[in-house]
């Protein structure tokens, strides 16, 4: 993977990571908040605003800070959506999980198997992330 991703939404195009993290507007029950995700694909450091912690399990919602629209996937209610390019300018699906605590990223091109990241993964099958999200 490249050391250089830019990410953006899926819906609007905007780049969510002009200063280093992804920033996404986040709810969970009825707080909402930006957050920040490291752009890493299976690093999963996320920066809260103070005194907010998530509980393992815990289903969050993502939004497109600009756009407003969910991130949540269509054919997998636990992931959600982001577009990525690396230096070589091609296009790239990353699919994460929602869930506290449950470390599962996937990054999908045109061409070749899902790259899996995190230990948490293996609840997802590759094939079937790779056939719903093809671009």
């Amino acid at each position: 993977m490249d050391s250089h991703w830019i990410y953006s939404c899926p819906h609007c195009g905007v780049v969510l990571n002009p200063a280093g993290a992804v920033t996404l507007t986040a709810t969970q029950g009825m707080a909402g908040m930006l957050v920040g995700l490291h752009p890493e694909p299976g690093n999963y450091e996320i920066h809260l605003p103070p005194g907010v912690e998530r509980q393992p399990g815990e289903r969050w919602d993502f939004f497109c800070p600009v756009c407003q629209e969910s991130l949540a996937s269509r054919a997998d209610d636990n992931l959600c959506v982001l577009d990525l390019r690396g230096d070589d300018k091609v296009l790239r699906r990353v699919l994460f999980s929602r869930i506290a605590g449950e470390h599962a990223t996937f990054v999908l091109a045109d061409e070749g198997a899902p790259e899996a990241h995190g230990e948490h993964a293996g609840h997802y099958e590759a094939a079937d992330v790779q056939m719903k999200y093809l671009l």
